[in-house]
């Protein structure tokens, strides 16, 4: 069973965005069958650009050191699914190092 668990800092808390997450975690639980869980956290920032500020950090918890990773643009989809693709880099290397043991 995976488990996400989702956090809001300064952000109205959202059945799209976490709908939008979760698609874009299941890549990451169907491949990575040991990742157990993700925390995602949604925070907005005070920036000078109009293409930064909805910002998103995904940890990840597996066997290990825990995985992180988050981006921020000007929308909140686009911060979640570079974090998943960051996340996913992260996992291949782990699967790699996992099998040579």
């Amino acid at each position: 069973m995976n488990h996400i668990i989702f956090e809001y800092h300064d952000v109205t808390a959202s059945e799209t965005l976490e709908a939008h997450a979760k698609k874009q975690l299941e890549r990451v639980f169907t491949n990575y069958e040991f990742v157990n869980r993700a925390d995602v956290f949604f925070k907005t920032e005070n920036t000078s650009s109009d293409e930064t500020g909805k910002k998103c950090g995904i940890r990840l918890s597996a066997p290990g050191p825990r995985l992180f990773a988050e981006a921020s643009h000007d929308n909140f989809q686009e911060s979640i699914n570079e974090t998943v693709t960051e996340l996913i880099k992260q996992l291949k290397k782990r699967k790699e190092k996992m099998k040579t043991y």
